[in-house]
């Protein structure tokens, strides 16, 4: 919308320069003066719209200079507040993977430790299975030398 003002500011400013220019040529030409009058009259005309143009010219140059600087302080203070959340997004994701690191090295050293309490339990129990098993046999043998010897 401030476009669309801009736009018919700068067209109401441009149509009053040249209705002014041509109004004052008008009552120029029409107005009852010598030559020599009549081109005096040409010449302050001429430098009053010279002296407005330059006028009108600074003052654009001007707030076009306002307006850059106002366009750079803006994006300046954008790239900074988008360097600022990129940097926290990449402290979050190097602490988010540092915590997987961690998470991932812990349930490595459980595994392993079940692992050893595994491999501890299935020797103890091997180690009771072979006792038992011995003894088994041994009265096993036992009976058969008995039954043997009875015979």
């Amino acid at each position: 919308m401030s476009d669309k003002n801009s736009m018919n500011t700068k067209d109401f400013l441009i149509g009053s320069l040249i209705g002014g220019i041509v109004g004052a040529s008008t009552a120029l030409f029409l107005a009852p003066k010598s030559g020599k009058e009549l081109r005096s009259d040409l010449n302050e005309q001429a430098q009053l719209a010279r002296d407005k143009t330059t006028q009108f010219t600074t003052t654009a140059y001007d707030k076009g200079n306002e307006w850059a600087t106002y366009a750079k302080e803006k994006s300046s203070n954008i790239a900074k507040v988008v360097s600022d959340q990129s940097a926290q997004v990449v402290g979050k994701v190097k602490e988010a993977t540092a915590n997987l690191k961690s998470e991932a090295e812990d349930a490595a050293n459980s595994a392993s430790d079940i692992v050893e309490d595994l491999a501890g339990d299935v020797k103890d129990s091997g180690e009771e299975i072979a006792e038992t098993v011995e003894k088994e046999v041994s009265d096993i043998q036992a009976k058969i030398s008995e039954e043997t010897t009875t015979k």
